[in-house]
């Protein structure tokens, strides 16, 4: 088993929140995951299909931003997202490190998962090939995260929709202000 641990380096606030987070259990955070999969898998199945062709692997997702990892084990007749401090390398199909804001915009295709890779900022460790097929999966999909967990709030959508847009707007007048 190995213990996720971090080094220091610049704050941000997904730092400051899994700072915040390290003591607490993980727990409360499955409910969230498990809806967060099963509307991945209504709203994407296609990746899911092109991933059956694996024999039951498990990707280990690393946020380097936050104290645990996530385990994707995408059995055929039920996959699995889970929140854990620890994981077991011999286990892991492949591991997939990097910020979680670069593996949400990887997710979503915003960015290059092969310049990432090569300039180091993304590490991989394991069968790249399944990570490769993963890629693949997911790129050959449009996946909007924020729209998808959207997707099952039914009216509450449009509210937060609303919300988020006029974050995006402060955000962008601040940053053209300085």
């Amino acid at each position: 088993m190995r213990s996720v641990a971090r080094s220091p380096s610049k704050p941000s606030v997904i730092k400051l929140a899994g700072l915040l987070m390290r003591p607490l259990p993980l727990a409360p955070l499955q409910p969230l995951l498990a809806v967060a999969l099963a509307v991945m898998r209504r709203r994407h199945d296609g990746v899911f299909e092109r991933l059956a062709e694996l024999d039951d692997p498990l990707f280990v997702i690393d946020p380097t931003d936050l104290p645990f990892v996530f385990k994707l084990h995408l059995h055929h007749q039920r996959p699995s997202l889970v929140a854990s401090r620890e994981f077991s390398t011999e286990e892991a199909t492949a591991i997939i490190r990097g910020p979680l804001p670069m593996l949400i915009d990887l997710l979503e295709g915003r960015l290059d998962g092969d310049a990432l890779f090569f300039s180091r900022e993304l590490t991989v460790e394991g069968d790249t090939e399944a990570v490769l097929l993963l890629r693949n999966a997911v790129d050959s999909d449009e996946v909007d995260l924020f729209e998808d967990l959207l997707s099952v709030l039914g009216p509450l959508a449009g509210p937060l929709r609303f919300a988020a847009d006029a974050r995006k707007a402060v955000v962008s007048g601040w940053k053209a202000a300085t």
